[in-house]
């Protein structure tokens, strides 16, 4: 455990380490806010479970110090994080370059099951309407796995790549408007 960042009233501490890699971590914060606003100290077991030693709530997000020492959030630890073939992964990183193909609308990546990696890399998209009007004309799809990949090879590295390619007309989201990354996850894999 190391302390990276120390004021006067709040503490940021990154947990080495937390997986496979030493440079992803997960991240707790501690200052005087934390007691107070949380909702947590209702449900005490909960509250155990949140904190850890010195009063450091732990925040659920995955962590990297990049060369210039600053902090980025790769992601919720229980959603946006897929351990594949050893890696650790940003479905958020991913999911950006994604974004940037011609053809995608939304997108969505998740980490599924796989026996062999632990989780493969699968892509939910949502293509342009051009593209979808065109694809139904021809009886084919907007995009397939293969062009997905080859095009994602100049732009991620090889173990980011997605393996899984599912085309859908939208994503599902909650009253919020968030995709729920855990429940698409639970039922693509029942």
């Amino acid at each position: 455990m190391k302390i990276l960042h120390q004021g006067r009233i709040d503490a940021i501490k990154v947990l080495f380490p937390f997986s496979f890699c030493s440079l992803v971590a997960g991240l707790s914060l501690c200052g005087p806010c934390f007691p107070r606003f949380s909702p947590l100290a209702a449900v005490p077991s909960v509250t155990k479970e949140s904190f850890i030693d010195g009063g450091f709530f732990k925040t659920g997000d995955t962590v990297m110090v990049d060369e210039d020492g600053y902090y980025v959030i790769l992601g919720r630890s229980n959603a946006d994080i897929m351990k594949v073939g050893g890696y650790k992964l940003s479905a958020l990183e991913i999911e950006a370059v994604l974004l940037e193909h011609p053809v995608v609308s939304e997108c969505c990546v998740l980490g599924l099951q796989d026996k062999d990696y632990g989780e493969i890399v699968c892509a939910i998209i949502v293509t342009t309407e051009n593209k979808k009007k065109v694809a139904d004309q021809e009886f084919k799809p907007a995009i397939s796995l293969e062009k997905l990949q080859k095009w994602s090879k100049e732009r991620l590295a090889p173990y980011k790549i997605p393996t899984k390619l599912l085309l859908w007309d939208d994503l599902p989201r909650n009253a919020m408007g968030k995709v729920n990354k855990k429940e698409l996850k639970r039922l693509l894999e029942n």
